[in-house]
């Protein structure tokens, strides 16, 4: 009832819905970057909302199952090969026990998503079992000769959506964050349709960009809290979008706040993608 790690790739975790709720005592949320991709890997193998799935990170990752179990593969598009044999991508497939399961290096997005019927039930940490890569809260990041146990599963897999896979616009809409008059004059309509690069550095933490400074004025802010979606400016003036695993506090100014349903299109852009910010001016709504 368990499946084998046999090369985890650049970075592979185990991550389910999150730990909301724990920011008070420094804590983050972890969870799925991709929220979307994941839940659609559960269904496919009629899992549960809140079952543990393998997040992989840009290079893939190549698992041994030790029964037979039902999987799928979502989120990047990649190569899924099970025993050398090509199987489709966002489609469940039940293997037998012994097989090879080879997620190949993500050709466009950065995470993959591997679930299997029953999900993986290693021991939850503060009610998660997701990996916190801040603060490694929760199953450590998966490593060779690591054997993952498998629930048992008592859901049928439902059948695909219609459309699987479509692409996304590379747009952030923003809301006005608590700090938004921070920025310069006319710094809020200056976001508006401005353009940045995904920058080498961005994590599971931060999806920092690179482009146009945004100008605010001098200084730090006493530490406060954070959430999801912040979007904080440091003194290079180069944008930070916080993601799952950011700090609960930090000391620059939040001018904005990405909209949820754009987070998940945050966990797939890949280092020199191009995105555009929406920054719409609320005063002039009616």
């Amino acid at each position: 009832m368990s499946i084998e790690v046999i090369d985890p790739g650049p970075l592979s975790t185990l991550q389910d819905l999150g730990r909301p709720g724990w920011a008070h005592l420094g804590v983050a949320r972890a969870g799925a970057l991709d929220r979307g991709a994941a839940a659609l890997a559960r269904r496919l193998v009629g899992g549960a909302a809140d079952d543990a799935v393998v997040e992989t990170t840009m290079g893939g990752v190549v698992l041994l199952t030790r029964r037979a179990v039902t999987l799928a593969v979502t989120g990047a598009t990649c190569e899924v090969r099970v025993d050398r044999r090509s199987v489709g991508h966002a489609t469940p497939v039940t293997v037998p026990s012994g097989s090879v399961l080879a997620v190949g290096p993500a050709t466009s997005g950065v995470r993959s998503y591997v679930a299997f019927a029953g999900g993986i039930a290693v021991e939850p940490v503060l009610g998660s079992r997701s990996t916190d890569t801040l603060a490694w809260v929760g199953p450590p990041r998966l490593a060779a000769g690591q054997v993952l146990p498998i629930g048992t599963a008592d859901r049928l897999p439902e059948p695909p959506p219609a459309v699987v896979g479509r692409q996304r616009e590379r747009v952030l809409h923003l809301r006005r964050g608590p700090r938004a008059d921070w920025l310069e004059p006319g710094g809020w309509v200056g976001l508006d349709t401005t353009s940045y690069v995904v920058a080498p550095d961005s994590d599971r933490i931060g999806l920092r960009l690179d482009g146009p400074r945004i100008e605010r004025r001098a200084g730090e802010l006493p530490s406060e809290g954070m959430v999801l979606g912040a979007v904080q400016v440091p003194p290079s003036g180069q944008p930070v979008v916080f993601l799952a695993d950011h700090p609960t506090t930090g000391g620059y100014p939040v001018v904005a706040v990405v909209e949820d349903d754009d987070l998940d299109l945050c966990g797939q852009l890949r280092p020199g993608d191009r995105v555009v910010l929406r920054a719409p001016d609320e005063a002039q709504k009616p």
